[in-house]
C-alpha cells in the first residue's frame, strides 16, 4: 500500500484516538501531578491503600482461576465426552457478560433473596439467610473465577492440544512414570502459556471495577471504585487523577509482560493437530476425573445464568401461620412493572426507557465502530512501515480501564472547546473507544484473506473500484463485518465503567438501571432488576453466539 493512501486510511482513526484518547490521558496526567495533590499525605495513603488491595484481592483471584482452569484446560485439551462443544461455549459466555448480570446472577443464587437461602430457610425453618455471600472478599474471588477461567481454558487448552505426544510417549519409554513426563515434559512446554493467561488474568482482576462495586460492597476498594468515589462521590478530581495515573502505569506494566508471554506461547502451540493428543476417557480415575470436573464447570457457569431468569419471574410471600418462610409463585409482574412510572414522578425513568437508551448507544457505538474500524483495518491488513507501528497504538485502549477513561471524558470535555458532557455522543463515543480494538480485530483477518488477484481481476474486467468493493470484496467481508458490529452492539449494551460516570441520570442504561433497583431496598426493586438483568443476559447471549457463528475461524484466541 502506498504511503499516502496508507495516510488517508489512517487519518480518521488516529484523530478519533487523539481527541477522545490521549487529550483525556494528558489532562489526567497534568490533573494528577499537580504540587497540592503530590505533596498530599491524605491523598497518598489513599492511594496505597487501594493499591495494596488491588493487588491482594488480583494475586488471589489469579490463583484461584488457574486451580479451576487448568484442570478445565486439561478436560478439553484431551478428552473426548458428550457435550464438550456445548460446555466450552458456556465457559466463553460469561467473559463477554456485563457485570451487573454477573452481579445478578449470584445475588438471585446465593443473595440474601437467593435461591439458596431461599431453600436452607424453607428446609431448615430459619428466620433469617444462613449464607452471607455478598460483600465478602469470596464473592469477589468467586465472581472473577466465573469470569476469567475461560482465558486459561482458550490459552493454556490451545497450547496443550497442539503440543507434541511422540514428546510424551518417548520418555514413558525411557521409564518415566506420569508424575515426571508431567514435571519435566509437559509442564516446562506450558510455562509460556500458563504465564501469559495467568498475567492476562491478573490484568483484569487488577482492573476489575462492577465486580467490586456491586458483590464486595462498601468495605472493599480497588483502584479502580476508589476512582469512582473521589470523583463522583467525593468531587475530588485530582485525588482521582493520582489514582488513574497509579492504575495506568500498573495496567501498561502488566499489558507488555503479558505480550512477551503470549508470543512464546504462540511458539508452542502450533506444533501438532489438537486430534493427535484427544480421546475417549478410559479406566475409571479418567471417567473420575471428566465427570467430577464437568460438574464443577456446570455447577460454576450454568447454575448463576440460570438463577437469574428463574428468579425474575418467582413472587415471593410469607407464609401465613407460625411457620416462617417464604411461599413461592409465578408471576410477570417484575416485566410489566419495567413499562410503568407508578410513582409518576417527573424524576423517575422507567426501567424500559433505560433499554431504549442502551439500544440507542448501542447502534451509535456500532456506527461509529465500523466507520473508524474499517479503514483501520483495511491499512493492516496490507502492513507497511507505518501500520507495524501504529498497530499496537490502536490496542493501547485496551490497557486502560473503563473508569479511567471516563474519568479522562470528564476532565478532558469540561470546558471549551470540546465541552461536550452533556452531549448525547458522550456515552457513544466512549462506547467506540473500548469496542473499536475488538472491531479491528475482527475485521483485519477477513481482509487478509481477499487475495488481490480478485482485485485485479474485477479491474481488468472493467469493474471500477466500487463494483469491485460490492462483487468481490463484500460477499467474502460480510460476515466479518456482522461480527465485528455485534462485538461492538454487545459491548455498549454492557458496559459499566465509564457509563457509571458519563451518563446522565434522565437517560440512564440498563446496567445502570440495573444497578440502581439493586441498591433500593424493596421486593418489586429487587424483581425489576432480576427482570432487566435478565433481559440485557438474553441479548448478551445471544450476541456472543451469533459472534462464534458468523466469526473468521482462527480468530477466536485471546
Amino acid at each position: 500500500m502506498n504511503s499516502r493512501r496508507s495516510l488517508l486510511f489512517w487519518l480518521a482513526p488516529l484523530l478519533f484516538l487523539g481527541v477522545f484518547f490521549f487529550y483525556p490521558l494528558f489532562r489526567i496526567f497534568e490533573l494528577g501531578f499537580e504540587v497540592s495533590v503530590l505533596s498530599d499525605p491524605r491523598a497518598w495513603q489513599t492511594s496505597i491503600t487501594a493499591l495494596r488491595f488491588t493487588l491482594f484481592q488480583a494475586v488471589l483471584s489469579t490463583l484461584l482461576t488457574l486451580l479451576l482452569g487448568l484442570p478445565a484446560a486439561y478436560l478439553f485439551a484431551r478428552y473426548h465426552f458428550p457435550g464438550k462443544p456445548l460446555l466450552k461455549a458456556l465457559t466463553a459466555v460469561p467473559f463477554m457478560l456485563p457485570t451487573v448480570v454477573v452481579a445478578a446472577g449470584f445475588n438471585a443464587l446465593l443473595g440474601p433473596r437467593g435461591w439458596v437461602n431461599l431453600v436452607l430457610m424453607r428446609w431448615f425453618d430459619l428466620a433469617a439467610p444462613p449464607v452471607h455471600f455478598l460483600y465478602s472478599l469470596w464473592a469477589i474471588l468467586v465472581a472473577h473465577t466465573f469470569y476469567n477461567t475461560t482465558i486459561v481454558i482458550r490459552v493454556v487448552g490451545n497450547a496443550l492440544q497442539h503440543s507434541n505426544p511422540r514428546l510424551e510417549q518417548a520418555a514413558r519409554v525411557l521409564g518415566a512414570d506420569r508424575r515426571r513426563v508431567w514435571l519435566q515434559i509437559i509442564l516446562p512446554l506450558l510455562r509460556p502459556a500458563i504465564l501469559a493467561a495467568g498475567m492476562l488474568v491478573f490484568l483484569f482482576d487488577f482492573t476489575s471495577f462492577g465486580v467490586i462495586l456491586l458483590l464486595g460492597g462498601p468495605t472493599f476498594a480497588t483502584l479502580e471504585v476508589e476512582i469512582y468515589i473521589q470523583a463522583l462521590q467525593l468531587l475530588n478530581l485530582p485525588v482521582a487523577a493520582l489514582l488513574s495515573l497509579i492504575q495506568i502505569t500498573c495496567t501498561l506494566f502488566f499489558s507488555v509482560l503479558y505480550s512477551r508471554y503470549i508470543r512464546r506461547a504462540a511458539v508452542v502451540s502450533e506444533q501438532r493437530p489438537s486430534e493427535m493428543n484427544l480421546r475417549s476417557p478410559a479406566g475409571w480415575r479418567q471417567r473420575l476425573f471428566v465427570g467430577l470436573m464437568v460438574s464443577v464447570l456446570i455447577t460454576l457457569f450454568v447454575l448463576p445464568m440460570a438463577s437469574l431468569p428463574l428468579r425474575s419471574v418467582t413472587r415471593l410471600e410469607p407464609e401465613r401461620g407460625e411457620r416462617t418462610g417464604f411461599q413461592a409463585g409465578l408471576t410477570l409482574d417484575y416485566y410489566s412493572e419495567l413499562f410503568i412510572n407508578r410513582r409518576s414522578s417527573v424524576f423517575y425513568v422507567p426501567p424500559i426507557q433505560a433499554a431504549g437508551n442502551s439500544l440507542k448507544y448501542a447502534g451509535m457505538t456500532v456506527l461509529l465502530s465500523l466507520v473508524l474500524g474499517y479503514p483501520a483495518a483495511s491499512a493492516l491488513a496490507r502492513p507497511g512501515r507505518l501500520e507495524k507501528f501504529l498497530d499496537p497504538v490502536l490496542l493501547l485502549p485496551l490497557g486502560t480501564s473503563a473508569v479511567t477513561l471516563g474519568l479522562g471524558f470528564i476532565v478532558a470535555f469540561n470546558s471549551p472547546p470540546l465541552k461536550l458532557l452533556k452531549s448525547p455522543w458522550l456515552v457513544p463515543l466512549a462506547h467506540t473507544m473500548i469496542a473499536l480494538p475488538f472491531v479491528i480485530r475482527s475485521l483485519q483477518p477477513a481482509l487478509i484473506a481477499i487475495p488481490d488477484r480478485y482485485r485485479q481481476a474485477a479491474a481488468v474486467l472493467g469493474a471500477s473500484p466500487w463494483q469491485v468493493w460490492l462483487t468481490v470484496e463484500w460477499p467474502i467481508l460480510r460476515r466479518a463485518v456482522l461480527a465485528a458490529a455485534t462485538f461492538a452492539f454487545t459491548v455498549s449494551l454492557g458496559e459499566f465503567g465509564a457509563t457509571s460516570l458519563l451518563t446522565r441520570p434522565e437517560y440512564p442504561t440498563i446496567p445502570i438501571a440495573i444497578y440502581r433497583f439493586l441498591a433500593q431496598p424493596g421486593g418489586m426493586n429487587y424483581g425489576q432488576a432480576m427482570a432487566m438483568a435478565a433481559y440485557l443476559m438474553v441479548l448478551t447471549t445471544a450476541g456472543i453466539l451469533l459472534i462464534e457463528w458468523v466469526r473468521v475461524p482462527g480468530t477466536e484466541e485471546f
